[in-house]
C-alpha cells in the first residue's frame, strides 16, 4: 500500500456532518478483470486503497445504538475500529479489532457481512451499508504488510491443560481464546497443513492460503503446539485425550460430502465438491505436475448446487481451463445461498447458471466415465421448512446435458469419527451432530467441549469462531470452578423479570 494519506482531506472528512457522510458513494475495491482472473489463481479484489479505507469508514454515522454490533457472532466493538480507520489511525482500528477477532485478514475476506452486520446497518435502510468487512480486510492487511503484527499477551500459567481437535476457524478461536488465558493448548489436525476448511475448502482466489498461515503463525507464536497428520478416534480417541488434558474442544468440521442417491453418482468424473477443492487448494492440484495431486482436466463440467461452495466449484473449474462450465440449481437465483458478489464473479467468468434445473441420473461410457447427465426442469411451489420456495419437477420435462466432470455441491454432514469412537457422547440422530449446549459449548461428557460444523451442521466461518469464543468462556469456568452441570454461563443467564426459575 504505497498510496500516501492525504491529511487535508482527512481533516475536512472528520468536519462532515451526518448528512453529508451519508451522502458519500460506497467505495468500490479494485479488483482483476473476469477476462484476467479466468487464468488464474490469484485473488480477485485487490483490497481498498488507504484513502479509500479513510473515506469508507467516514460513511460511518457513530449511531448512539450502533446495531451492526448485533450482526457480528463474535463481538467486534465495529464502531469504534471504524472510528481509528476514519481518521487514519490504522493501528488503532486493528488493535480494536483484535480485542475479540484475531483473525480478521479471514473474515474480511470470507465472512458474509451483507447477512450479518451490514445486514443491520442504519445505512442500509435508504442507501448502501458501510462496507465492514472490506474495512476489516483492510486493517488486517494494513498491519501484515507494514509488519506491524503483534503477539498477544498471554496470561500467568494456570497449569491447565486443553487439546483442541481441529484447526479450523472454531479450533483456532478457542486456542487463542485459551492461551490468553494462560492454560496450555494442543491443536490436534488430522491434515497436514492448519485451517481446516480455510485451507482445503476456500480456493485461493478468495482466500490467499499465506493469509492463513500468517494468521495461524501468530497461533504458533503464543505457544500453541499444533500437531499435525493427527486424526483423532484412529490414532487415539478422545477419551485417551482426557488423560492427559484437563478439557478436550471437538471443532472437526463438516467433512462429510453429500450425494443425492441417484443412479450413476459412481462413475469416474463424478466429484463431491470436498475432493474437488481439497485437491486443488490443499494439495495445490491446479499446479499439476508441480504439485504431486493431479484433478480430472475436463472440457463441460456441471457443479450441482447454489451456496458458496458450488460457486467455488464452477470458479474453479473455469481456471483449471473448462470449456463449458454450469451450475446446476433447482431453485431460482433468487433463492441461491451463496453470496451476491460469489455469484455475481462466477457470472463474469462465464458460468453458466442452469436455474430450475435438477440432475436426476448420471451417464456413463463402457469406460466407466461420466459422458452425460439427465435434467429435468423444475418449477417452485410454496415455501418449505427453509423460508424458500420449494422446487416441484416438471413432468415430461427431462431432457440430456453433455458433461464429463461432475461436481456435486449438496451440502455436507458432521465428520463421524470422533462421535464414533467416544463413549457417552450425545449424537443427534438425524443430523449426525454432537449434541451441544450453545449456551456454554458444553457436550453430554463432562470436560468436552464442541462447537462449529460439529456441533449445528455446515455454517459460516464467523459462526464457527463465534462458538470457538464462547467455548473459550466456558472452558476458562469450567477450569477455574470444575462446575459442569451449567446451563448459562454466569452474566449470561436470561432476564426473567426479577422472578426466580423454578428448578425441574
Amino acid at each position: 500500500m504505497i498510496e500516501q494519506l492525504d491529511h487535508q482531506e482527512i481533516e475536512r472528512l472528520k468536519g462532515l456532518k451526518n448528512k453529508e457522510r451519508m451522502q458519500i458513494p460506497r467505495q468500490k475495491m479494485p479488483e482483476q478483470s473476469a477476462l484476467q482472473r479466468r487464468k488464474n489463481f490469484n485473488e480477485v479484489p485487490h483490497g481498498l486503497t488507504p484513502m479509500q479505507a479513510v473515506i469508507e469508514a467516514n460513511r460511518c454515522i457513530q449511531c448512539k445504538k450502533p446495531v451492526c454490533r448485533k450482526g457480528c457472532p463474535v463481538g467486534i466493538d465495529i464502531p469504534a475500529f471504524i472510528a481509528c480507520v476514519a481518521e487514519g489511525d490504522f493501528s488503532g482500528g486493528i488493535a480494536k479489532m483484535k480485542e475479540t477477532n484475531m483473525l480478521p485478514a479471514i473474515c474480511g475476506r470470507v465472512c458474509p457481512q451483507e447477512e450479518q452486520c451490514e445486514k443491520t446497518c442504519i445505512l442500509a435502510k435508504k442507501n448502501e451499508p458501510i462496507a465492514i468487512g472490506r474495512l476489516e480486510r483492510f486493517v488486517a492487511d494494513w498491519e501484515r504488510e507494514n509488519s506491524k503484527v503483534a503477539t498477544p499477551a498471554i496470561g500467568p500459567s494456570t497449569g491447565k491443560s486443553v487439546g483442541v481437535v481441529g484447526s479450523g476457524p472454531a479450533g483456532l478461536t478457542v486456542a487463542i481464546d485459551l492461551r490468553r488465558a494462560g492454560h496450555e493448548v494442543t491443536i490436534y489436525e488430522a491434515l497436514h497443513a492448519p485451517g481446516g476448511v480455510l485451507m482445503y475448502g476456500i480456493p485461493e482466489f478468495r482466500l490467499p492460503k499465506a493469509i492463513v498461515h500468517a494468521e495461524v503463525d501468530v497461533v504458533r507464536q503464543m505457544g500453541v503446539d499444533i500437531r499435525y497428520n493427527q486424526v483423532i478416534g484412529m490414532v487415539e480417541n478422545v477419551d485417551e485425550l482426557l488423560q492427559r488434558h484437563d478439557a478436550v474442544f471437538l471443532g472437526t468440521g463438516a467433512g462429510l460430502p453429500w450425494f443425492m442417491g441417484i443412479e450413476g453418482e459412481n462413475l469416474c468424473g463424478v466429484y463431491s465438491a470436498n475432493e474437488y477443492l481439497t485437491r486443488s487448494n490443499l494439495m495445490k492440484a491446479y499446479d499439476f505436475p508441480r504439485a504431486d495431486t493431479p484433478i480430472a482436466r475436463s472440457k463441460i463440467v456441471a457443479v450441482v448446487g447454489g451456496g458458496n461452495v458450488a460457486m467455488d466449484s464452477a470458479r474453479t473449474a473455469v481456471r483449471l481451463g473448462a470449456e463449458q462450465v454450469y451450475l446446476v440449481y433447482r431453485r431460482s437465483e433468487t433463492e441461491m445461498p451463496a453470496r451476491n458478489e460469489e455469484i455475481e464473479h462466477a457470472k463474469e467468468e462465464g458460468v453458466i447458471l442452469k436455474i430450475l434445473h435438477n440432475p436426476i441420473k448420471y451417464i456413463g461410457d463402457d469406460q466407466g466415465r461420466i459422458r452425460q447427465m439427465e435434467c429435468i426442469r423444475m418449477e417452485l411451489g410454496e415455501p418449505d421448512a427453509s423460508g424458500r420456495r420449494r422446487p416441484i419437477p416438471l413432468e415430461g420435462s427431462e431432457f440430456i446435458l453433455d458433461v464429463d466432470t461432475v461436481v456435486v455441491a449438496i451440502g455436507n454432514g458432521p465428520n463421524p469419527l470422533v462421535p464414533q469412537t467416544t463413549t457417552g457422547l450425545d449424537v443427534d440422530p438425524r443430523r449426525g451432530t454432537i449434541v451441544t449446549n450453545l449456551n456454554t459449548m458444553r457436550t453430554s461428557k463432562q470436560g468436552v467441549f464442541a462447537g462449529g460444523d460439529i456441533a449445528i451442521g455446515a455454517a459460516t466461518v464467523i459462526l464457527a469462531m463465534g462458538h470457538g469464543r464462547k467455548a473459550g468462556q466456558s472452558i476458562n469456568h469450567y477450569l477455574e470452578s470444575g462446575i459442569w452441570d451449567i446451563e448459562f454461563l454466569p452474566g449470561d443467564e436470561p432476564d426473567t423479570g426479577g422472578k426466580k426459575k423454578e428448578s425441574k
